[in-house]
């Protein structure tokens, strides 16, 4: 038993004390099962039950990370997915507005021959009237034609206009056709945000992966499941703040 107890030594310091609460309620091992056996189906319950009552969700798996922090830096990972969660709303706050500001124009990309810049680098943007843009290009008037094609592809439904080195945006009427538009565009960039999340799931998975041989079979399935509970509130979270924009903008 003591041999038994050893191979799961990493398992009582990664259940959360509510996880031995349930466990003590549990019933004994069944007869002709070893105890290390045992243990490992009880952490694997106690991670996927599912809370009994309806609308109740899955028990969570919480681990400290201050004792996995060899194998992987949790909080470093959650970081890495609320920056994406963070990149979103301001996308949506910059962007994707009903009402387009000379800001919503700031860091439109501009492809040159010399790189890619943001076109507030390039030109300065300034509010002529409200419904009326402009982008002086004096500054860098070879650039006047790519800073054009950007601002008409950006996907703000803007059709700019060239009268020497500036740039003339008149902004358009606010149709229900045009917040259809903005409400795919904030859908679109959702997706692509939870791509972005994903690619930091799967780093992260792959980071615990290289542990597999070095610590216990479950200490890496616990991780992953801890990993794959902070994607999953992260897309929750974008999925409120895409639910709340089409909202916004298709009322």
């Amino acid at each position: 038993m003591a041999t038994s107890l050893r191979c799961f030594r990493h398992l009582p310091s990664l259940l959360c004390r509510s996880s031995f609460a349930v466990a003590r309620a549990l019933p004994p091992a069944p007869a002709g099962c070893g105890h290390g056996v045992h243990l490992t189906l009880l952490a694997r319950q106690l991670a996927t039950k599912k809370a009994k009552g309806k609308g109740q969700s899955q028990t969570r798996v919480n681990i400290s990370a201050a004792l996995v922090e060899d194998i992987i830096n949790l909080e470093e990972t959650n970081e890495e997915m609320q920056a994406v969660v963070e990149a979103l709303k301001e996308d949506f706050s910059r962007n994707i507005s009903v009402r387009t500001s000379a800001g919503a124009l700031d860091h439109i990309i501009v492809v040159t021959k010399d790189g890619k810049f943001p076109l507030n680098q390039l030109g300065q943007i300034s509010q002529k009237s409200p419904q009326l843009i402009l982008v002086n290009m004096t500054s860098f008037p070879e650039s006047t034609a790519a800073a054009t094609k950007a601002i008409r592809d950006c996907g703000m439904n803007l059709n700019p206009e060239v009268d020497g080195t500036v740039i003339r945006v008149p902004i358009p009427k606010v149709t229900r056709e045009h917040r259809e538009n903005l409400a795919k565009l904030a859908k679109q960039s959702t997706n692509k945000s939870k791509d972005a999340l994903r690619k930091v799931r799967s780093k992260s998975i792959n980071q615990v992966k290289k542990f597999k041989n070095k610590v216990s079979e479950d200490t890496i399935w616990l991780l992953e499941k801890q990993i794959q509970q902070m994607t999953d509130s992260a897309a929750a979270e974008m999925d409120k703040l895409l639910a709340a924009k089409t909202k916004e903008l298709l009322g």
